[in-house]
């Protein structure tokens, strides 16, 4: 076959191969180009997961006739000239219509606001029919019917009806985010309703009708520059993560993406805070000169390309911890609501008695399950047989115990000792108690606060750590007798190579014959840790990490396995002054609020919370 031309409508549907992957595109291209004309409000309805309907409607500036009939060609836009690099639009390549309209049966009507009615076109495989006359109001309407008629085999590639539909909301709720000034709706029997007002200049409002009303009280706010690149948002706590990343949305001067190099920055940001398996919240606004990011890469447009890549990464980065450790101890409130929740019973006891069960022949049963002719009533003192309130004397009810009346009464008041009391003038308190040798009651102005010790030190030892290695060599104290530690020969091999990088950190170690390693000088931080899991488990982590490489590039992880293993056990008994030492240095310290692996440190539960379990309010 010699080389020809191809016909214009295969042009197009090899284009939608690029463009139109599933029904979500469509809505994407869809709604992209209504916010581009002007829209204030947009309505999307679908049915079939968007195989069989997919509707927009806005109220844009609209199109006129020519342009109508322009806009289902290739390659025809108004939104760039000449160039490529100042592109201030959602959509720029012309692209879209005319490929929608070569799988699918498309229909556009359109009305500017000047005009006296709207005009019709549309687009059957790629075929399009003659332009007409029609009803409509201001703005444009677009509707695809039979996505992907003309190209069956690509329907047997997408999923099922509910999955499409889903993905359809996630692409609507990204774009809502960005553009919170604009109303969007979303219908159609394959779903249910979703209406998100506009919330004019209001993005945490927008957010919170995305993400949920948690998400204010759950995330912390982000302002910087550096250089040409401005970066604003919202980030989550680090006790506030999830399952997946689905809850981070980036968005480049206003446009969603889903760029790698911006995911893969916010996830080195939360490294030392976070879990394995375990992602955090953001939604992360960049704004830059356009001539200094390509949007072109892609026919889909979700990825950037930036002239320096670094830049934006450093000040992702650095924006975030600066946040994170502004934020100083603090922990998610969500963690308190949880608490509450599992206080609260589902009915009082009183409720509970007062209410007769029914048994299956419709009489009623008492308490202890004899069937009665009547339900029993709630219990009153006035009731009692035995003690009635009117016969009662103050005090004692035999006369001969009465002068016990002037006994001082038992307290479970607790008087501090010292002249401060810090639950008045400190954040987290002052210790109260400690509950199973492992969790810390402090009391503060305005309620109680609980601390795990464990992750609370461990979390202390880690920051500890870091500075000490960002300043130099950790200190190091000497062991009276080394430790033996009996390992794998591979195990031991591994350590071995790194013994010099260890020896930074100020684990001192060697070989102590082929399956042994000996350690001669622990980090003086560390205290009285436990020097055999610890080497063992840093041998466990290097054999996953690679054999190839040093810890130079992983020091936080090892940081952080060494706090694990230095920090106060669960099951210590501390002393009050201990408890109290430990709350203040965890006031002082940024990032208190988790420990090395994400998980909360403290709950604090206000007093108006204790007072609900109590029904007192």
């Amino acid at each position: 076959m010699r080389i020809h031309q191809l016909p214009e409508t295969l042009i197009n549907q090899i284009a939608a191969g690029e463009v139109i992957e599933r029904p979500a595109s469509v809505v994407k291209e869809l709604v992209e180009n209504a916010i581009d004309a002007g829209a204030s409000r947009v309505e999307i309805a679908t049915a079939g997961g968007g195989k069989a309907l997919i509707r927009v409607i806005d109220d844009g500036r609209g199109m006129d006739a020519e342009d109508l009939q322009l806009a289902v060609r290739r390659h025809c836009t108004s939104k760039i000239d000449e160039r490529l690099d100042d592109i201030r639009t959602l959509g720029f390549r012309g692209e879209a219509l005319p490929s929608i309209g070569s799988v699918a049966r498309l229909t556009l009507r359109s009305r500017p606001a000047e005009a006296a009615h709207a005009n019709e076109i549309s687009l059957e495989g790629g075929v399009p029919t003659a332009l007409k006359p029609a009803a409509a109001n201001r703005g444009t309407t677009v509707e695809v019917r039979d996505l992907f008629f003309a190209t069956p085999a690509r329907l047997k590639f997408l999923k099922s009806d509910r999955a499409e539909t889903a993905a359809i909301t996630e692409v609507v709720r990204r774009i809502a985010i960005a553009f919170p000034s604009v109303r969007f709706t979303l219908s159609g029997p394959d779903r249910s309703s979703l209406d998100m007002a506009a919330t004019g200049e209001d993005r945490l409002g927008r957010i919170g009708q995305v993400l949920g009303a948690e998400f204010a009280a759950n995330t912390i706010g982000l302002d910087a520059v550096r250089e040409d690149v401005a970066l604003t948002g919202h980030i989550g706590l680090p006790t506030w993560n999830k399952a997946n990343s689905l809850s981070q949305y980036a968005f480049v001067n206003g446009r969603p993406v889903q760029d790698k190099q911006i995911l893969s920055a916010i996830r080195a940001a939360y490294s030392d805070t976070l879990p394995r398996g375990r992602y955090p919240v953001a939604v992360l606004w960049i704004t830059i000169d356009p001539a200094l990011v390509d949007v072109n890469v892609h026919p889909a447009k979700a990825d950037v390309r930036f002239r320096d890549p670094a830049l934006v990464r450093g000040l992702i980065i650095g924006a975030i911890r600066q946040a994170l450790i502004a934020e100083g101890d603090r922990a998610s409130p969500s963690a308190r609501s949880e608490l509450v929740h599992a206080f609260s019973p589902g009915q009082s006891a009183t409720e509970t008695w007062g209410k007769p069960d029914s048994g299956r022949d419709g009489h009623h049963l008492h308490k202890d399950g004899v069937p009665g002719s009547a339900p029993r009533t709630a219990w009153t003192p006035a009731q009692s047989p035995s003690r009635p309130l009117a016969m009662r004397t103050p005090g004692f009810g035999e006369a001969g115990q009465a002068e016990f009346e002037a006994a001082a009464t038992p307290s479970g008041r607790y008087e501090p000792d010292h002249d401060e009391d810090f639950s008045q003038t400190h954040r987290l308190g002052a210790a109260r108690a400690q509950v199973h040798e492992n969790y810390i009651l402090a009391q503060t102005r305005d309620g109680m606060v609980i601390v795990d010790q464990h992750a609370a030190h461990e979390r202390l030892v880690f920051e500890r750590l870091k500075t000490a290695l960002r300043q130099g060599k950790v200190a190091s104290q000497i062991l009276l007798l080394p430790e033996i530690i009996d390992l794998p020969e591979e195990d031991c091999d591994r350590l071995a190579e790194r013994a010099d990088d260890l020896a930074g950190f100020g684990l001192v170690l060697e070989r102590f014959g082929p399956g042994a390693i000996a350690v001669r000088e622990t980090p003086a931080m560390l205290g009285e840790a436990d020097v055999a899991g610890l080497v063992r488990d840093l041998a466990d982590e290097i054999a996953e990490w690679d054999s190839a490489g040093g810890l130079k590039d992983r020091l936080e992880a090892v940081a952080s396995t060494m706090a694990c293993h230095g920090s106060v056990r669960s099951g210590r008994r501390l002393t009050r002054e201990e408890m109290d030492a430990l709350l203040r240095e965890m006031e002082r310290t940024p990032g208190s609020g988790q420990c090395n692996h994400g998980r909360p440190t403290y709950i604090e539960l206000k007093l108006s919370d204790i007072e609900k379990l109590f029904s007192r309010r």
